[in-house]
């Protein structure tokens, strides 16, 4: 084995990123504190061709210098959206048939290893401040939630090792229908 450059990888160009299809997911950030989360989240979906990422509430956007340490350019190729009110985006993409899933620990949760896309739909999966989680009136108007099964003591993942959980069980699935 011998490790690729970075030649090697033959990565698209921002351009080419832009004009790709992508895939039917978008995030939904409700509340991120963390800019380096911010830009680790920017970074998985870059890698997986994510629609969109939609900033709401006190998630901070770009230009920012340490959302950047982190997206190392994936805010140049990835589409993204500053909305202060959360429930106003959800209300415009499930206006546009989008299914809204929010990423949390509840009752009645689906496990995400049992969870199955359906065909010819577009998800959007909402991530929580990383203290509080998602807000339950954001629960409250999601259609369902999906939550990450867990064995150790501790009860919750970083956000940012959760949404790249999420998205990359969410593309494998929409993928492999």
């Amino acid at each position: 084995m011998k490790k690729l450059s970075l030649n090697e990888l033959n990565r698209i160009s921002v351009n080419d990123f832009k004009k790709s299809e992508k895939n039917p997911i978008v995030i939904i950030l409700n509340n991120v504190r963390s800019q380096h989360n911010i830009g680790s989240i920017f970074r998985t979906a870059d890698a997986f061709r994510i629609e969109k990422i939609y900033l709401c509430g006190i998630t901070a956007f770009p230009p920012s210098r340490e959302i950047q340490k982190t997206a190392l350019g994936a805010t140049e190729s990835v589409c993204w959206e500053y909305i202060k009110n959360t429930a106003e985006i959800i209300k415009s993409l499930k206006a546009d048939g989008f299914i809204i899933a929010s990423i949390e620990q509840v009752t009645n949760s689906t496990n995400l290893l049992d969870f199955i896309p359906e065909k010819n739909k577009k998800y959007a999966i909402i991530f929580g401040n990383e203290i509080n989680g998602v807000e339950q009136s954001v629960i409250d108007i999601s259609d369902f939630c999906l939550e990450i099964p867990q064995f150790g003591t501790k009860h919750s993942f970083n956000v940012s090792v959760t949404a790249g959980i999420v998205v990359w069980e969410l593309f494998n699935k929409i993928k492999n229908k």
